[in-house]
């Protein structure tokens, strides 16, 4: 028979039950407490501060600023090498993420076979993400050269003329996207390596025992598989091409001809510390964060928007 507890020894287990919820709380809000004082410091005071900062006109070098209101921002969207700017900013990252995951999945296929000398090419796929991007961006200053670089000498063994991809501003923007996808290629591929170690592979195998074709199999079994991952990816990837820096200002310093490669990031920093205009710098800034924060939030409702139609 199931035994009757006592008003006393109820009231005792509700107490006991309530502590123990406290006492996890407790310990919740002090593991969590270092890590949100740390984002709090670091992270959206300077966010905070940059908005402050973009209603301002401010001479970085000057201890006083003046409140100017929308100026910045009527000025930013006024501004004519405004859609030049935006427009290499849209198209880096573009190419860049689709470049980046692409082939970083192709990678990340061919590799998961069991092929001779495979943890070796691995490395070597993964070292560049590494290594820093300015030191990518001289290397390749070596690659791109149209006087002594490894594609001219390659062009003119062919008889053909080395494009200027320090001259014209398409080329040279292809030059910064192939660099920057060059760099990052091992981040992805990474990611998908991981993620295709964990795929189930009772369901290629039944797919293959129907009759499936390895691009049936690869469409309709393996892909669906790695959506999350690619979810992922596509905002991994997107915010980190979009603040690229470093491989722009030691390759092009955002030309040729004035704007050629300059991005939204770049022009942050031109505004900011080479024109000395900190508060035209902190609103590009800030227009840079509001559209990745709706790119993100974009991406994430349809992601939820998936998962509930599963």
């Amino acid at each position: 028979m199931p035994t009757l507890l006592l008003e006393p020894e109820v009231d005792e287990l509700r107490n006991r039950a309530k502590r123990s919820r406290r006492n996890e709380w407790l310990l919740a809000a002090a593991l969590l407490a270092p890590n949100l004082a740390l984002l709090a410091i670091f992270t959206y005071r300077p966010l905070l501060d940059n908005f402050r900062l973009s209603f301002f006109s401010w001479n970085i070098s000057s201890p006083n600023s003046t409140f100017i209101g929308l100026d910045n921002y009527i000025e930013f969207f006024t501004r004519p090498d405004t859609a030049q700017v935006v427009s290499n900013t849209v198209i880096f990252t573009v190419f860049a993420v689709i470049g980046s995951m692409f082939f970083g999945l192709l990678l990340a296929m061919l590799l998961d076979q069991k092929l001779l000398g495979r943890n070796f090419v691995r490395s070597m796929v993964f070292a560049p993400f590494v290594i820093s991007g300015a030191a990518i961006g001289v290397a390749f200053q070596f690659v791109f050269d149209p006087n002594f670089g490894l594609i001219q000498d390659l062009l003119g063994r062919l008889g053909l003329d080395s494009p200027q991809f320090y001259q014209d501003p398409n080329w040279a923007l292809f030059m910064v996207t192939f660099t920057f996808v060059w760099k990052n290629l091992g981040y992805s591929f990474v990611i998908y390596l991981a993620a295709l170690q964990g795929l189930n592979r009772d369901l290629a195998e039944a797919a293959a025992m129907d009759g499936a074709g390895s691009w049936t199999r690869f469409w309709r079994v393996t892909l669906p598989q790695l959506r999350p991952t690619t979810f992922f990816l596509s905002i991994t990837v997107t915010l980190n091409s979009v603040q690229v820096f470093d491989i722009i200002h030691t390759m092009t310093r955002g030309g040729p001809l004035g704007d050629g490669t300059t991005t939204l990031v770049y022009q942050v920093y031109t505004e900011t510390f080479t024109n000395y205009r900190a508060g035209y710098g902190a609103t590009v800034a800030t227009v840079l964060f509001l559209i990745l924060l709706a790119i993100t939030v974009i991406q994430v409702r349809y992601m939820d928007r998936e998962n509930k139609q599963k």
